[in-house]
């Protein structure tokens, strides 16, 4: 891990990660601050070598274990949705994978409580989070769907997986005002969905279609 290239070279380089960026920008992506992360974030390095010429396509790649590395799009535009209510202090992500979005929320936000039910998968993020220098980022392997409620309440949460229907437990663990950005569906069809905890309850919103790995419980080891 020590080995790999942060700033990257060729198709990994600082400009092709600034053609992303506007590729993003043409998408509608307009949060300043999600755009600049997404910039400087280097997204070659949460993938492994044999898929690092793709790293800045705006599409899913694989990352093992049958789980993928969201589309920078997506990414994005979960990010801008999560920040759209203002800054956050403390962010539950549901689903470590990669590490990538993780990455992405640890600069805009205060702390980030990432839970992932593949070990394997986490031990890696963490690695490369700690390559990084991002410290204020906490992991628990677990069942996201459960969420990690000892830490909570949060200000926003993210699942980077689908579930058929949004636990319940995420949304207990919502704090007043808080924003929770989910896709919701089946393997045919799915939406990114905004839930929003009011006073006078929950404000929920589709935002587009998605397609997403399907939300499972239990863990690996």
């Amino acid at each position: 891990m020590s080995q790999i290239n942060l700033a990257g070279i060729g198709v990994t380089s600082q400009r092709t990660r600034d053609r992303l960026v506007q590729r993003l920008v043409d998408q509608g992506i307009s949060n300043i601050h999600v755009l600049e992360t997404m910039s400087k974030t280097a997204r070659h390095i949460f993938l492994d070598e044999a898929f690092t010429h793709l790293a800045y396509e705006d599409k899913s790649l694989p990352i093992g274990y049958g789980q993928t590395l969201s589309q920078p799009y997506i990414v994005a535009r979960m990010t801008e949705l999560l920040l759209a209510a203002g800054p956050l202090k403390r962010v539950l992500e549901v689903g470590t994978g990669s590490g990538y979005q993780t990455a992405i929320l640890a600069q805009l936000v205060d702390s980030v409580f990432s839970v992932e039910r593949i070990k394997p998968l986490q031990d890696k993020a963490r690695e490369r989070l700690r390559l990084l220098k991002m410290r204020n980022v906490q992991y628990k392997h677990a069942d996201g769907g459960f969420g990690w409620p000892y830490k909570g309440p949060y200000d926003g949460i993210i699942s980077t997986a689908a579930p058929a229907d949004v636990p319940a437990e995420l949304i207990e663990q919502l704090a007043e005002g808080g924003r929770l950005v989910i896709p919701v569906g089946d393997e045919t069809s799915q939406d990114l969905v905004l839930i929003e905890k009011t006073e006078q309850g929950l404000k929920r919103q589709i935002i587009e279609p998605a397609f997403f790995v399907p939300f499972k419980s239990g863990t690996i080891k």
